[in-house]
């Protein structure tokens, strides 16, 4: 078997693994996933008639559209808490040793944790975006390839944010520590444009806003989705992906090689 064929077929039993460990526990991704959908209703029900007065909307389905992009990424970054957790539980119970032993290949363990955490990702996504479809949002104005463009910037955030969480887990101690190294996911998102515009921050904050990679993320999805302007936003989001996806990958990499000597 050539060394491609064993990657690929290694990688996907990788992946079954990941993938029953998350049907058979489903709790922590159920707790990560509560989360955006707590906020979502919160900021619509409760603070959503003040919300959307404050960006010129007439009523609550103007703050509707302007939060669910933002939700939607947000659903991303908490769902690779998990992907921490789990790979943490992975480097200190010992499992990990007993996999070098074996004839698999090396990268596979990884592989099958990145691909997972991504599909969940895609999977919670589609759940909150039907939570927010269900109390009112509406993507009216989106063309075919819009909304393919925005399942595309989806899959490279959830891709880029796994990446950095595999590392995370991998530095990690323990899954608590795991959990809380990777909060930063969770809370940039609170940092951003998700919730008000950059331009409604004070002054000395809309630096922290914009010079992050959520926001230039979430305006980009949010003009894919309503058709306002993207500007800048699409090349900035796609370099933060891709610079945050490489990065990722050597740190994994560097970290699960320095572990097996």
């Amino acid at each position: 078997m050539s060394s491609l064929s064993l990657a690929v077929r290694d990688s996907s039993t990788m992946l079954r693994r990941n993938l029953l460990h998350a049907r058979r526990y489903p709790s922590l991704t159920l707790n990560l996933l509560l989360t955006p959908i707590m906020l979502l209703l919160l900021f619509v029900y409760v603070f959503g008639d003040v919300m959307s007065a404050g960006i010129g909307g007439a009523d609550r389905s103007a703050y509707i559209a302007y939060l669910v992009p933002g939700l939607l990424l947000m659903t991303i970054g908490s769902t690779t808490i998990g992907t921490a957790v789990s790979v943490s539980n992975d480097m200190t119970e010992g499992i990990i040793a007993r996999f070098r032993t074996m004839a698999i290949h090396r990268g596979s363990v990884i592989i099958g944790h990145v691909i997972g955490s991504v599909l969940q990702a895609v999977v919670s996504v589609v759940l909150v975006g039907a939570v927010g479809v269900a109390i009112g949002f509406r993507s009216t104005d989106a063309t075919a390839l819009e909304w393919l463009a925005a399942f595309g910037l989806l899959v490279l955030f959830a891709l880029a944010l796994t990446w950095i969480a595999v590392g995370m887990g991998m530095v990690s101690p323990s899954a608590e520590a795991a959990s809380n190294n990777a909060l930063p996911l969770i809370f940039l998102p609170l940092i951003s444009s998700a919730f008000v515009p950059v331009d409604a921050m004070p002054g000395w904050f809309q630096p922290i806003a914009e010079y992050q990679p959520f926001t230039p993320a979430i305006e980009t999805l949010r003009g894919l989705l309503l058709g306002s302007e993207i500007g800048n936003n699409g090349w900035l989001a796609v370099a933060w992906c891709l610079g945050l996806a490489v990065l990722g990958y050597f740190w994994s990499k560097a970290v699960f090689n320095r572990d097996s000597k």
